[in-house]
C-alpha cells in the first residue's frame, strides 16, 4: 500500500533524500497481509513503523538525522510482537534503506542501515527473504562500489548469513546482479576483504548449482554461474578487473598442453590436425549451451582501455584457453573464434612488449623446450613423434605449423571482415594495417598471414579512395598502409603483384569487369605505394615487366586465334601497367652483372632467342612462388642483361602484332612507348629484330597507301615515327649496315606521306603533333640527307603533270602553311633552348623542350617555299590565291626575307666589295656575273621577291624598314667580311641589290643581252614594289558595279573560288570610283606601325576628348542596295571559306561607302557574321571533343577572320553613331554642382536634343543590339578551353592543337570585348551580368568565368567596371541622380538586385591589392546611398554584403591611411544597417519578390510576374540570409567592439527579436533566421544582445510546436551557449514547477479547468527542463540534480485529483531520459532508488486487477516504457544492479528451461497480457522485433524509435489498445532484445536515443 504524503510543514533535506517519494505498489497481493491486518497487535506494530517512516518526509536535514531515523525505525521494528515475523510497509521500508545508502552520505549512515536490513532479515527469515529479494537486493546491490572499510565487513556478513542462504530459484534471475555486485571487492587480490568476497562468489555458485536443471547437460552442474559471470565481465567494464580476477583463480583449464595431446595419440591415431575429439569435463559447464560468452567475455577483456586487464586474459588465454583446444575448435562457431583471434592479435596496436609476447605464445605455441622440460615428456625435440603435426624437427618449423593447422584461418578471416567493414572512422580503417605490420614482427605468423591480407588490405584502400569523405581521411589511412607497404618483402610483394595481373590476363572464369578490376588494382599499388626500393628496381620490375608483356602476348594470339577483339579495355589497362612499370626502372637495371651461377644462360641462334614464352613464365613462376622472390634463397631466373634482350623481343614482336592488326591504333601507341623507352634504357640491340620490324613497318605504310584508303590514323602514324626514331638512335653506325638502313630510308618517305595528309587545315586536331613528328625525323633518320625536302616536293608538285594546278596544288599550299607555322615555332624553341646553354652539336640526341635536335628549317622548307612562291607568277589559280593570301598575312616575313637574303648573297661571294654606292649616291660598275646560270638564278629570285613584295601587308613593310639584315646569325659573318659593317635595313639591302643590277653592263662575256634585259625588269618590278607606299590604292575608272555585283552573288553558289578573287577585287575597285570622304594624310612615322597598331586603328575606340575635331565627308550616293545581300550570300556560301579573308578585306573596303546608312545595313550583316561565326565555332568545337577524325571543317583562321570583320562592321556603326550624335547636341547648360555620379566619367555623349532623340534613340537601339549578340558570342568563344570540365572533354591525343586553336580563339575574342568595352563600357557589362546570371549553376560555363573574362581585360580593370556597375545600380534604383550619358538603356533583362549581387561577387573575386584603386569610387558611391537611402530599399542587403566585403580585404591590405579608411568604413557599414532596417522593416521582408515596383518601371519597361528578372534565384536572398553571412566578418568591417556588439543588438532587435514576438511564431521561422541567431551567439562578449532573446523563444508556449529538424540543426547549440551564458536558468524553470496540492479544489468545471491549467504549465516546463539539460554538455548540470531530483519526486505524488495532476508524468519520464543520456553513471547514483520503484509501480499498473491504474495515462505509460527501452540500449553500470527486476538479464532470456518461470517484470507482464489473443504487431513493435532478431547488429538501438508522440498516442489510442498493440509486443520482445545486443557485442546509438526524445518533445505535425 501506498504512503500517504504526510501534511506536516516540510523542512529542505540532505542530496537526493527523496522525501515525499512514493511507495511502490506489490505486483501481487498475498492473503497473508488481510489477516494481518485484523490482529490488533500487528496494527499498533504498523503504526509505529509508519510513524517512524515518517520522520524521512520531514526531519531529515544533516547526516546525523539519517542515523537518528534509522534508530528509530530499528526500535520500532525491535518492538514487533514474538508472533508476528513480518515487517510492515515493507516496500517503504525497503525504498529508505536503499535511499540511506546513497554513497553521498557518510560511512556511519552505512552501517546504521546496514543493521537494519541485518534485523530485517533476521525477523522475516529466509524464506521471506527470498520472496522479497526484489525489494531489499536493489538497495543492497551497489554497496561494494563506494563502502568504506569499516562497512565492508557488515555489509560481507549480511550476505555471508543472510542472502546466500536464500532459495536458489529466487537467486537464479538476480545471480548476474549479486554477481556485479561482487566484483568490486575482487579487483584488489591484496586487500583484507579478498578472499572472504571470493568464498562468498563461490558460495553464490554452489547455492545456485544446487538448483541448476542443467546437470543433465553438464557434469559440474555451474554452467548457469559461469554464463551469469562471462555476461557480467562483458556489459560491465568497470567491473572487469573484479572478474579477471575471479577467472585468474577459478577458471578451469579448457585445453591440454599440444605436445601432451599430440604425444598421447598412439601410432599416429591423433586427428590429422592433432586435436582431441574430448572436452574436459569443467569445460561443458562453460560451454552449454555454447561458448559463444566465454568468447566474447574473453574478447570483452583483449579490447579493454587498461592494459592490466588485457594482460590478464592474455595470461588465461596462453594458460588455460589454448587455440588448439576442443572449445575453440569443435564447439566455438567460426565466427566467434574469428572474433576471439581477432581481439587478441588487436593488442599489437599497443606496441606493449609484453602483451606482444604473451600474444605469440599463445598463436605459435609454448617453446618446446620449456614444456618438454616442465612436462619430463619423453618426447622432445630430438626425438620427433610420427604424426602430421608432429613437434619433431626444428622449434621454428613446429611452431609455424601449429599456428598454420589452429591459429592461421580464423586471424586471416577476421583481419579480412575487419578490412571488409566500409562504414567506419580511418582510424578503424587503418587498424588492419598497424595490426599486419606487428604480426610480421613474428615471422612464423606474418609470413603465413600477410601474403593473405596483403591484396585484399590494399583493395580496401583504393575502395575507401572513392568513398572517403574529405582528402585527409584518405591520407590518414594511406599513411598507415603505406607503412604497412614498407614493411612487406619485396618478393612478396612483387610476387602478389604478379599473381593478380596473371589472373587477370589468363584466368577464363573472370569476367572481364573482375579482370579490370583486379588491373585497376595493381595499377592503384604502383601509382600509390613505394615501389622504388633498389631490389625492387633492378630485381623485380624488370622480371614483372618482362611476365607482363609475355601475358599480352600471349593475350593478343589467344584473342586471334578465338576471333576476339584483342584491344578490350583490360588489354589496354595492361599496357598502361606494363608503360608505368618500365619508366620506373632505371638503366643500371640492365647493365648488372649476374649474382650467381644458377642465373639460366639463354641460348642464340643467329641472334634470335630461341626461349619460347612458356618458358619465360615458368621461371618468374617458380622464382616467386617457390622461391618467394627471396634473392637469399635463389638467384633471379634471367641475368639483367638478358632480362633487358628479352623484354626488347617481347616488346618488337607486340609492336609487330599491333601493326599487323586493323585499327589497333591505342594498342599499337602503347606497344611502341614500351619498345622506345626499353630502347633507351637497355645498352644493347641484340633482342631486336629490326630489319623484321622495318619491314612490317614499311607494309604497314605502303599497304594503306596502295589501298588508296585514308592515311593511318594519327596515333598509329605517332607511334610508328617514335618507333623509327628511337631506333636510328639506338642503332648509329649499324643503320647503314645491312639492310636496315635502306629500309629505313624507304620508311621516311611513306611517313612523310602519311604525316602530310594530317597537316589539312580543315581538321587541325594533329598539326602540331604532326610537324614535331617531320621534325623529328629530319633530327635523327634524315639529318644528312634531303629525304623530307624532296618528298614534301613531290606532294607539292606531284599533280602539275600536265602543266595546271588542281584543287589538290592549293590544298598542298595549305598544308604547306600549317607545316611552316609549327615548324618556325619548333625552330624558336630550339634556338631559345640554345642560347640557355644547351649543348646541340650532338643532333641525334639533345632535345629542347620536348622536341629532337633541330636542323635549320630550310632543310626541310627551303625547296617547298620556292614551290609555293612560285604559285604567284602564275595569275588565276587557286594555288596562286592562296599564295598571295598566305604572303599578305604572313606573320614571319623576317624569315622569309633571310631566307631570300641568304640566297642573293650567294651570286656576289667574288666581288671583294659589294658596297659600290658612295657618299654622293654615284653608283661604280657592278659586279660581273660568271655564268648565264647565275643570271637565270638570279632574275628567278628577284622576281620571286617581286611576287612575293607585291602581296605584303602594311605590317611586313614594317619588317622590311625595322628589320636588320644582320639580325640574321647565318648572314651576319659574311656581310662583315664583304662590307657591311653598319646595320641596315633588309629594304636597303634589297633596294641596293635592285640598284646594282639595274646598273649592270648591258652585255657581258657569256650572258646574253635578253637575259640582262630580263634581270632589269625583273629588278625594276622589285624596286617598284620596295618604293610604293603600302597605303594608297590603286585606282580603277569603271562602271560596272552593279553587274559585277550580281556576278559576284552568282559566283557564291559555284565552287570556283579564284572567280570570287577577281570579282571582289574588280568590283571593289569599281565601288571606289563613287564619291567618298578625303583621305586623312599618311605621316611619316604611320608608315612603320605595327600589325597591332594597325589593327588597333580599326578597332572600336572613341574620343576622350569631347572637342577633337572629326574629319570632314562629302557628300556620297549609297551603294546598291544588292550588295548587302551579296555579301551575306557571300559569307554563307561553302565556296567562299576558301577565301574568306578576301571576303573581309572586300567588306572592310566597302564599309566606308555607308557612311549614311550603316544602321539600316547593320542588324542583316551582323546576324549573318554572328551566325557564320557560331557555326563555325561549333564545328570547330564538335573536331576536338569526339576521338574519330571529324568532317572538314574550318580552321581557326577562318574563325578569326569572321571575327575581323564582324568588329569592323561594328567600329564603323559606333564611329557613324557618335558622329551622328555630336552633330545633333544641344548647347550645354551651366554646370551645377554635382555628386559622385554627376563626376564619374562613363561615356562621351553629349545632351542629346529633343528633335533629335527618336532617331539617335532608334540608331543607339540598333548599335547595342548588335553589341550585345556580340557580347554573347565572344564570350562562349572565350570560355571555350579555359575550363577544366571543359577540356576534360577533349581528345587527349590532340591536346596540344587543341591548347595552340583555343589560344588563338581565345586571344582574338578578348580582345574584341576590349574594343566592346572600351565604346560601350556600360552596356556590355550589362550583357555579362545578364550572362552571369543565366549561367549560376550550370557546369559548362560556370558564373565565375565572368569575373575571370572582366579581370583580364585591359579595358575593364576594376576602376573602371566598379563605377559602370554602379552606374548600372543607380540606373535601376534612383536614375534621376545620373547624367543622361551615364544612364543605363536597360536592352538587359536586369534588375537592381542582380547587379547588386553581381557586385558582391565581383568583389569577392578581385585581389586584395585591387582595393587600392576602388576605394575611394566605393567609399563615395556608398556615401551617394546613405544621402538618400529609400530609392535603394530592394538592394540594400547586397550592398550591406558588399561593405562586409570591402572589409575583409581591407582587412589584408595596407595601402594608405589604414585607421582612417577603417574608421569611415565601419562608419559607412553601420548606416547601411541603419538604413537596410529603417527602409525595409522585418514586417515586410518576406514580401512576394513577384511584386512590380515603381522603380522596375524605369523607361516604361515593366517586367511581368514570370519573367526572369522576377524568378527567385541564388542570388536574391532575403535579408536574413545576407545577414547571416556578414554576420561572421563584423569584427573586420566595425573593428571595434563596442560598434560590434552595437550591430549586433541591432540585427537581434530588428530581425530576431520580431520574429520571436510574431504571432505566427514558430511558423514563422527558418534555418536562416536561426543561422543568423546562432552566428550571433559567436561574436564574443555579445550575450546581452540575444540571451533576451533566446529566453523569450524558449519561454514561449508555442516553442514545442516547431519543427524538429530546426530543434536538431540550431536550437541544441543556441540553448547550450545560452545554459553557459546563463546558468541560473535551470533554477528559475525549477522554480516554476509547484508541488501537488489537493487544497481549494472544488468540484465543479472550474476545478477541471485550474486542473488543466495547472497541468499545461508544469509539462512545458519539465519540456523546457528536459530540453535544456540535452542541449547542454555532458554533465552541465550535475550540481543542480538534487535539486532536479526533489522537484520530481515531489510532483511523482501528484495524483488524478491533485493540481498539478497525475497527467505530468510522462514530462517527469522525459526529463529522466534526458538525465540518462547527458549525465554519467557516477552522478546517477541517488536516482537509482526513485527511478527503480516508479518504474515499478508505472509497469505492476498494467496488471489487470492493480488499481492505480488511474494515475497513469497512456503518455505515461509509453514513456515509461521508453524510459526503461533507454536504460536497456544505454546500459549504466548501476542499472545492470537492478536490470534483473524489469528484464532477464541471463540466459534464460533465451534459453528457457522446461519448467521456468519469468520473475523479470517485463517478461511476467508479456505472459500475463498473452492471455488473450493480440493483432498483428504496430509498426514500431514489428520494426523492434526484427531489431532482436539480428544477432550481429552493429549497435544497440530502442524498440521504441520511430515511434509516434505523445500526442499522437493520447488522441488515437485507447488505453487497451496501447497495451495490446504496442506495450506487450515491445515488453514481449525487450529481454530477447537486450541479451542478443551484448551477445552481439554492439555499441550503444546514443543519437537515436537523442532523437527519439527530441521527437517526443517536440509536437511536429507528422
Amino acid at each position: 500500500m501506498a504512503l500517504e504524503p504526510g501534511s506536516a510543514q516540510r523542512s529542505p533535506s540532505p542530496v537526493s533524500s527523496g522525501r515525499a517519494s512514493p511507495v511502490p505498489r506489490p505486483s501481487r497481493a498475498r492473503p497473508d497481509d488481510e489477516l494481518l491486518k485484523k490482529d490488533k497487535a500487528y496494527r499498533r506494530y504498523a503504526s509505529a513503523v509508519e510513524r517512524a517512516l515518517s520522520l524521512f518526509e520531514t526531519t531529515l536535514q544533516e547526516w546525523a538525522d539519517y542515523i537518528s531515523f534509522l534508530g528509530r525505525l530499528l526500535k520500532a521494528l525491535q518492538a514487533h510482537p514474538s508472533h508476528i515475523k513480518a515487517v510492515p510497509y515493507k516496500e517503504t521500508v525497503a525504498k529508505r534503506l536503499a535511499q540511506c545508502l546513497n554513497p553521498t552520505l557518510p560511512s556511519g549512515v552505512h552501517q546504521k542501515a546496514l543493521e537494519v536490513y541485518m534485523f530485517v532479515f533476521d525477523l522475516i527469515g529466509v524464506d521471506a527473504l527470498s520472496q522479497d529479494l526484489a525489494l531489499y537486493l536493489p538497495g543492497l546491490s551497489s554497496t561494494f562500489s563506494f563502502a568504506s572499510l569499516s562497512v565492508r565487513p557488515l555489509f560481507l556478513s549480511l550476505l555471508e548469513n543472510h542472502l546466500v542462504k536464500a532459495d536458489p530459484s529466487s537467486l537464479r534471475p538476480a545471480l548476474k546482479g549479486i554477481i556485479l555486485a561482487l566484483l568490486p571487492g575482487l579487483e584488489d587480490d591484496t586487500s583484507e576483504d579478498f578472499e572472504r568476497t571470493l568464498q562468498i562468489v563461490e558460495a553464490f555458485r554452489a547455492a545456485v548449482s544446487e538448483n541448476d536443471d542443467s546437470r543433465a547437460r553438464s557434469r559440474s552442474g555451474d554452467g548457469y554461474f559461469w554464463q551469469c559471470l562471462f555476461l557480467a565481465s562483458i556489459t560491465s567494464p568497470s567491473r572487469r578487473q573484479g572478474a579477471l580476477a575471479f577467472l585468474i583463480r577459478k577458471l578451469p583449464k579448457l585445453g591440454e598442453p599440444w605436445r601432451k595431446r599430440t604425444s598421447a595419440a598412439p601410432n599416429g591415431s591423433a586427428h590429422a590436425d592433432g586435436q582431441d575429439a574430448t572436452v574436459p569435463p569443467a569445460a561443458e559447464a562453460m560451454t552449454t549451451p555454447e561458448p559463444g560468452l566465454l568468447i566474447r567475455c574473453f574478447s570483452a577483456g583483449l579490447s579493454d582501455d587498461q592494459v592490466l586487464i588485457q594482460r590478464g586474459f592474455l595470461d588465461l588465454l596462453v594458460t588455460h584457453l589454448p587455440i588448439h583446444c576442443a572449445v575453440l575448435q569443435e564447439r566455438a562457431r567460426e565466427e566467434d573464434l574469428q572474433r576471439l583471434v581477432a581481439a587478441a592479435v588487436g593488442v599489437v596496436a599497443r606496441r606493449d612488449m609484453s602483451l606482444n609476447r604473451r600474444l605469440w605464445m599463445w598463436l605459435v605455441g609454448p617453446d618446446p623446450s620449456q614444456s618438454a622440460e616442465n612436462e619430463n615428456s619423453p618426447s622432445s625435440p630430438s626425438s620427433p613423434v610420427e604424426g602430421p603435426m608432429t613437434p619433431g624437427g626444428s622449434q621454428g618449423s613446429m611452431r609455424t605449423r601449429y599456428f598454420e593447422s589452429f591459429g592461421l584461418h580464423p586471424l586471416v578471416s577476421g583481419l579480412q571482415k575487419m578490412i571488409a567493414r566500409r562504414k567506419v572512422s580511418p582510424a578503424e580503417r587503418a587498424r588492419p594495417f598497424r595490426i599486419c605490420l606487428s604480426l610480421m614482427d613474428r615471422w612464423e605468423v606474418g609470413g603465413l598471414v600477410v601474403p593473405e591480407i596483403f591484396m585484399p588490405a590494399l583493395d580496401s584502400v583504393r575502395e575507401f579512395k572513392t568513398s572517403a569523405p574529405t582528402k585527409e581521411q584518405f591520407n590518414e589511412v594511406s599513411r598507415s598502409a603505406s607503412i604497412f607497404f614498407d614493411g612487406v618483402e619485396s618478393g612478396l610483394i612483387w610476387g602478389e603483384l604478379l599473381g593478380l595481373i596473371a589472373t587477370a590476363m589468363r584466368s577464363s572464369a573472370c569476367t572481364l569487369k573482375d579482370r579490370l578490376d583486379k588491373l585497376q588494382l595493381a595499377k592503384f599499388i604502383i601509382n600509390h605505394f613505394n615501389v622504388r626500393e633498389e631490389e625492387m628496381l633492378v630485381v623485380h620490375l624488370p622480371l614483372v615487366t618482362l611476365a607482363l608483356l609475355v601475358l599480352l602476348d600471349t593475350e593478343i594470339k589467344g584473342s586471334e586465334d578465338r576471333g576476339i577483339d584483342s584491344t578490350m579495355s583490360h588489354t589496354s589497362l595492361a599496357h598502361d601497367i606494363a608503360q608505368n612499370l618500365i619508366e620506373l626502372i632505371p638503366e643500371r637495371a640492365f647493365l648488372m652483372a649476374s649474382s650467381g651461377g644458377t642465373t639460366t644462360t639463354l641460348s642464340r641462334k643467329n641472334h634470335q632467342w630461341t626461349l619460347r614464352n612458356e618458358e619465360i613464365l615458368n621461371g618468374v613462376r617458380k622464382f616467386y612462388v617457390q622461391d618467394q622472390g627471396n634473392l637469399e634463397i635463389s638467384n633471379p631466373p634471367f641475368s639483367a642483361r638478358d632480362v633487358g634482350e628479352l623484354l626488347l623481343r617481347e616488346s618488337g614482336n607486340l609492336v609487330k602484332k599491333h601493326l599487323r592488326m586493323e585499327n589497333h591504333s591505342s594498342s599499337l601507341e602503347s606497344a611502341t612507348k614500351l619498345l622506345t623507352v626499353l630502347l633507351r634504357k637497355t645498352p644493347g640491340t641484340e633482342g631486336l629484330d629490326s630489319e623484321e620490324l622495318f619491314s612490317v613497318l614499311q607494309e604497314k605504310l605502303s599497304s594503306s597507301l596502295s589501298s588508296g584508303s585514308d592515311s593511318l590514323p594519327f596515333p598509329t602514324l605517332s607511334a610508328i615515327t617514335s618507333t623509327v626514331t628511337c631506333l636510328s638512335q639506338s642503332l648509329g653506325d649499324r643503320v647503314l649496315q645491312q639492310d636496315t638502313g635502306y629500309q629505313q630510308r624507304h620508311l621516311t618517305p611513306l611517313l612523310v606521306r602519311h604525316l602530310w595528309t594530317h597537316l589539312s587545315p580543315w581538321n587541325p586536331k594533329y598539326h602540331v603533333e604532326s610537324v614535331a613528328c617531320i621534325w623529328e625525323l629530319q633530327s635523327t633518320v634524315a639529318r644528312n640527307e634531303a629525304l623530307i625536302e624532296a618528298t614534301i616536293c613531290g606532294l607539292i608538285s606531284e599533280d602539275s603533270i600536265h602543266g595546271t594546278y588542281a584543287v589538290c596544288r592549293a590544298d598542298a599550299g595549305r598544308r604547306f602553311s600549317v607545316l611552316w607555322t609549327h615548324m618556325l615555332q619548333m625552330q624558336g624553341k630550339y634556338t631559345e633552348a640554345s642560347s640557355e646553354g644547351e649543348n646541340v652539336a650532338d643532333e641525334s640526341r639533345k632535345t629542347a623542350k620536348g622536341y629532337p635536335a633541330a636542323p635549320q628549317f630550310e632543310s626541310i622548307l627551303g625547296r617547298p617555299l620556292l614551290l609555293l612562291l612560285d604559285a604567284l607568277s602564275v595569275e588565276g589559280t587557286e594555288l596562286s590565291v592562296f599564295a598571295q593570301g598566305w604572303v599578305h598575312h604572313l606573320a614571319s616575313a623576317d624569315r622569309l626575307l633571310h631566307f631570300f637574303v641568304r640566297k642573293l648573297i650567294t651570286f656576289y661571294q667574288s666581288d671583294p666589295d659589294i658596297d659600290h654606292l658612295k657618299e654622293n649616291n654615284a653608283f661604280e660598275p657592278a659586279p660581273s656575273l660568271e655564268a648565264e646560270s647565275d643570271t637565270d638564278h638570279l632574275i628567278y629570285y628577284v622576281q620571286t621577291l617581286s611576287n612575293v613584295l607585291r602581296w605584303f601587308a602594311g605590317s611586313t613593310w614594317t619588317t622590311l624598314a625595322n628589320v636588320a639584315v644582320n639580325d640574321d646569325d647565318g648572314n651576319d659573318a659574311f656581310l662583315t667580311t664583304r662590307g657591311f659593317e653598319e646595320r641596315q635595313s633588309l629594304q636597303v639591302f634589297f633596294a641596293r641589290l635592285c640598284l646594282r643590277a639595274i646598273k649592270s653592263p648591258r652585255s657581258a662575256e657569256g650572258l646574253d643581252a635578253q637575259s640582262v634585259a630580263k634581270l632589269r625588269r625583273t629588278a625594276l618590278v622589285a624596286l617598284h614594289q620596295l618604293l610604293r607606299s603600302p597605303y594608297a590604292a590603286p585606282l580603277v575608272d569603271l562602271q560596272v558595279e552593279g553587274p559585277l555585283i550580281d556576278w559576284l552573288s552568282i559566283s557564291t553558289e559555284e565552287s570556283h573560288s579564284t572567280i570570287q578573287v577577281l570579282l571582289l577585287d574588280t568590283t571593289l575597285a569599281a565601288l571606289r570610283l563613287r564619291p567618298t570622304q578625303e583621305m586623312p594624310t599618311i605621316k611619316s612615322d604611320q608608315a612603320r606601325r605595327s600589325s597591332k597598331e594597325t589593327m588597333r586603328s580599326a578597332s572600336l575606340s572613341i574620343s576622350t576628348e569631347r572637342g577633337e575635331k572629326e574629319p570632314t565627308y562629302s557628300f556620297q550616293l549609297p551603294p546598291p542596295a544588292s550588295l548587302v545581300k551579296c555579301l551575306q550570300k557571300g559569307f554563307a556560301a561553302p565556296s567562299s571559306q576558301l577565301v574568306l579573308d578576301n571576303w573581309v578585306n572586300f567588306l572592310s573596303e566597302c564599309l566606308p561607302f555607308y557612311s549614311d546608312t550603316i544602321f539600316q545595313v547593320l542588324i542583316p550583316l551582323v546576324e549573318s557574321l554572328c551566325g557564320q561565326i557560331s557555326r563555325t565555332f561549333d564545328l570547330l568545337r564538335f573536331a576536338f571533343e569526339t576521338p574519330t577524325p571529324a568532317p572538314l571543317v574550318a580552321p581557326e583562321a577562318t574563325l578569326i577572320s569572321l571575327m575581323n570583320g564582324l568588329e569592323q562592321v561594328l567600329a564603323k556603326a559606333h564611329a557613324c553613331l557618335v558622329r551622328e550624335e555630336m552633330k545633333s547636341a544641344s548647347i550645354k547648360s551651366p554646370e551645377a554642382t554635382q555628386g559622385f555620379f554627376g563626376n564619374m566619367v562613363s561615356g562621351v555623349f553629349n545632351t542629346e536634343s529633343p528633335q533629335a532623340r527618336n532617331v539617335n534613340a532608334n540608331n543607339r537601339l540598333t548599335v547595342l543590339l548588335s553589341f550585345q549578340d556580340t557580347v554573347r558570342m565572344c564570350y562562349a568563344i572565350w570560355s571555350w578551353g579555359g575550363h577544366s570540365s571543359i577540356a576534360k572533354k577533349q581528345d587527349p591525343a590532340s591536346i596540344a592543337s587543341f591548347t595552340y586553336t583555343t589560344l588563338r580563339t581565345r586571344n582574338r575574342a578578348r580582345r574584341m570585348l576590349e574594343h566592346l568595352f572600351t565604346a560601350e563600357a556600360l552596356e556590355c557589362l550589362e550583357c555579362l551580368v545578364e550572362i552571369w546570371r543565366t549561367s549560376e549553376g550550370t557546369e559548362d560555363l560556370p558564373s565565375h568565368s565572368v569575373f575571370s573574362l572582366l579581370h583580364v581585360l585591359d579595358g575593364s580593370r576594376p576602376k573602371n567596371t566598379i563605377p559602370a556597375i554602379f552606374n548600372a545600380i543607380y540606373s535601376r534604383t534612383n536614375p534621376n541622380a545620373l547624367e543622361p550619358t551615364s544612364k543605363s538603356t536597360f536592352k538587359s533583362d536586369l534588375g537592381g538586385t542582380d547587379v547588386a549581387a553581381f557586385l558582391c561577387g565581383y568583389a569577392q573575386s578581385l585581389d586584395d591589392d585591387a582595393m587600392d584603386e576602388i576605394w575611394a569610387d566605393c567609399s563615395t558611391f556608398l556615401k551617394d546611398v546613405l544621402a538618400n537611402p529609400f530609392p535603394h530599399r530592394q538592394t540594400l542587403p547586397k550592398l550591406l554584403e558588399f561593405a562586409a566585403i570591402l572589409g575583409e580585404k581591407l582587412d589584408n591590405t595596407s595601402f594608405g591611411d589604414q585607421k582612417r579608411m577603417r574608421r569611415e568604413l565601419s562608419d559607412l557599414f553601420a548606416r547601411l544597417l541603419t538604413a537596410l532596417f529603417t527602409t525595409r522593416p522585418m514586417g515586410h521582408s518576406h514580401e512576394s519578390s513577384q511584386s512590380v515596383t515603381p522603380l522596375d518601371k524605369v523607361q516604361g519597361v515593366e517586367q511581368q510576374p514570370n519573367s526572369p528578372q522576377r524568378r527567385v534565384t541564388s542570388n536574391n536572398e532575403d535579408v536574413v540570409t545576407i545577414l547571416a553571412r556578414i554576420v561572421p566578418s563584423l569584427t573586420k568591417s566595425l573593428v571595434e567592439s563596442d560598434r560590434v556588439l552595437g550591430a549586433a543588438t541591432t540585427i537581434s532587435t530588428s530581425v530576431i527579436s520580431p520574429m520571436f514576438k510574431a504571432k505566427t511564431f514558430p511558423r514563422n521561422l527558418s534555418e536562416s533566421v536561426l543561422e543568423l541567431l546562432r552566428q550571433i551567439v559567436r561574436i564574443p562578449n555579445a550575450q546581452k544582445s540575444w540571451k533576451k532573446d533566446v529566453g523569450d523563444a524558449f519561454n514561449e508556449p508555442r516553442f514545442f510546436s516547431q519543427p524538429l529538424s530546426l530543434a536538431q540543426s540550431h536550437w541544441l547549440t543556441l540553448l547550450r551557449s545560452w545554459s553557459i551564458n546563463d546558468k541560473d536558468r535551470i533554477i528559475e524553470l525549477l522554480s516554476r514547477l509547484s508541488a501537488p496540492t489537493s487544497a481549494g479544489i472544488v468540484f465543479g468545471v472550474g476545478a477541471s479547468s485550474a486542473r488543466l491549467e495547472a497541468d499545461r504549465k508544469t509539462q512545458i516546463n519539465l519540456r523546457r527542463i528536459a530540453l535544456l539539460v540535452l542541449a547542454a554538455d555532458e554533465d552541465f548540470f550535475v550540481v543542480n540534480i538534487s535539486s532536479i531530483t526533489e522537484k520530481l519526486i515531489e510532483l511523482l505524488t501528484a495524483t488524478a485529483a491533485s493540481s498539478p495532476s497525475s497527467a505530468v508524468r510522462a514530462e517527469i519520464y522525459m526529463v529522466f531520459r534526458a538525465l540518462i543520456l547527458k549525465t554519467t553513471p557516477l552522478h546517477l547514483a541517488p536516482l537509482w532508488p526513485i527511478l527503480t520503484s516508479e518504474l515499478h509501480s508505472v509497469l505492476s499498473s498494467l496488471y489487470p486487477e492493480d488499481r492505480s491504474q488511474d494515475l497513469y495515462n497512456q503518455p505515461s505509460l509509453l514513456q515509461a516504457c521508453k524510459v526503461l527501452d533507454t536504460l536497456v540500449v544505454m546500459d549504466p553500470d548501476d542499472f545492470q544492479l537492478h536490470e534483473w527486476l524489469f528484464l532477464t538479464d541471463t540466459v534464460d532470456a533465451v534459453d528457457h528451461q522446461g519448467d521456468w518461470q519469468p520473475v523479470a517484470l517485463a517478461d511476467d507482464l508479456s505472459a500475463e497480457l498473452a492471455s488473450s489473443a493480440s493483432p498483428p504487431l504496430s509498426s514500431a513493435a514489428a520494426h523492434g522485433a526484427r531489431s532482436s532478431s539480428m544477432s550481429t547488429t552493429a549497435v544497440r538501438k530502442p524498440l521504441l524509435s520511430g515511434l509516434g508522440g505523445v500526442i499522437d498516442v493520447s488522441s488515437s489510442m485507447a488505453r487497451e489498445e496501447l497495451v495490446r498493440t504496442v506495450l506487450r509486443p515491445f515488453l514481449s520482445q525487450l529481454s530477447i532484445h537486450a541479451f542478443e545486443s551484448t551477445y552481439a557485442m554492439g555499441q550503444p546509438d546514443w543519437k537515436a536515443c537523442r532523437d527519439g526524445l527530441l521527437e517526443d518533445l517536440f509536437e511536429e505535425e507528422r
